[in-house]
């Protein structure tokens, strides 16, 4: 049978550094092409529906705050994930990380947001609480995955994905149990928080909040950490040739525990900063996906902080995108979703010419 595709994948001498940094910009464009044949699929104008993922989100200040609002989750995660996967640890569980870490600083506060003791606590001490108490319960939640994967070699992939439905659950027993508000109608929720408990605004008249300016200031801390101190060498070094790793005397073993320990602080505080943001209480739908989304982020960005807060503000286009299609187009939430799988399965296709360059094939 004749072989119809003219074009052959060729091995490059050396890893394409052009490529490297298109790849991404290859697959959100190739995403946003097979966006507009869904469209058509589904009987939507195709104008239409690439202006509500690209063009609307957008229009205004409000909607540039939101978009900056709901890329502050994205970027928290990524960074952290960032580090793990530069590690060679493959942690799959920012979710259940995000969602302990909101579990943990949603209890803080409900200790302390108390008729009777809102003067006797002032607000910022609570706020730096809560934050505290996020970061120390996604760190807790990230370190049980490193201990059974030190002590008993269990694969973190799968001990970490299956951690998430745990902490899932962990919150829906809180917010129907212990955390639950009494005066919320038999809703599973806590109470609203006090607002001298929340996050101060960064844009009056917006619910951009301060964590997006402190996410940013992170991204920058965790690049000096990654390119220029020894514990991120290390780090890197353990995970792209691990012999050479253990010529120079780093341990694996410390690259488990500090990778995964700072991939889970970074998701607690992303948590943190959910509920004391934009939700203001625990809620079951505490996050519609972030960490998930997160690894797609991470990948975008190179695994590189910088990368990843381009990437996060991307993924919130896309968040943005489906809500909008949602309420103007009439499509189903799915549609979100449908995206982020395009975009990482093209990412992923895309990819493939970092090390392969396509050849014209020979005629016979």
């Amino acid at each position: 049978m004749r072989d119809l595709w003219p074009w052959r994948l060729e091995l490059r001498g050396t890893p394409s550094r052009s490529m490297t940094y298109l790849s991404p910009v290859l697959a959100m464009v190739l995403t946003m092409l097979l966006g507009a044949l869904l469209f058509i699929a589904l009987g939507k104008d195709p104008l239409a529906g690439l202006k509500v993922f690209l063009i609307d989100p957008f229009n205004g200040k409000r909607a540039i705050s939101e978009l900056l609002l709901k890329s502050v989750p994205l970027i928290l995660c990524a960074l952290g994930l960032a580090v793990c996967f530069r590690a060679n640890v493959w942690n799959i569980g920012a979710e259940g990380q995000f969602t302990v870490g909101a579990l943990f600083a949603g209890g803080a506060l409900v200790l302390i947001d108390v008729p009777g003791n809102a003067h006797a606590i002032p607000g910022g001490f609570g706020l730096l609480l809560m934050v505290a108490a996020g970061i120390l319960g996604g760190a807790f939640w990230a370190s049980i995955t490193a201990l059974l994967r030190d002590r008993f070699n269990a694969n973190e992939i799968l001990v970490s994905l299956m951690l998430t439905y745990v902490a899932q659950l962990l919150l829906m027993y809180a917010v129907n149990g212990p955390l639950k508000d009494p005066n919320g109608m038999n809703f599973p929720q806590s109470k609203v928080f006090s607002s001298e408990f929340m996050l101060p605004m960064l844009m009056s008249g917006t619910r951009l909040h301060i964590g997006f300016a402190v996410t940013l200031v992170l991204a920058v801390v965790m690049t000096v950490f990654m390119a220029r101190s020894l514990r991120g060498f290390s780090l890197f070094v353990g995970g792209t040739a691990p012999h050479a790793a253990r010529y120079a005397g780093f341990s694996s073993r410390s690259a488990l525990w500090v990778s995964l320990l700072i991939s889970g602080s970074f998701a607690g505080l992303a948590g943190a900063f959910e509920i004391a943001g934009p939700i203001g209480q625990l809620l079951p739908s505490v996050s519609p996906g972030y960490g998930f989304a997160a690894i797609i982020v991470a990948f975008i960005g190179r695994l590189h902080p910088v990368g990843a807060v381009l990437g996060g503000l991307v993924m919130s286009l896309l968040y943005l995108g489906g809500e909008l299609a949602q309420s103007r187009l009439g499509l189903p939430s799915a549609i979100t979703g449908v995206f982020q799988g395009m975009l990482l399965f093209l990412l992923l296709a895309s990819d493939t010419l970092i090390d392969y360059r396509l050849r014209r094939k020979a005629k016979v």
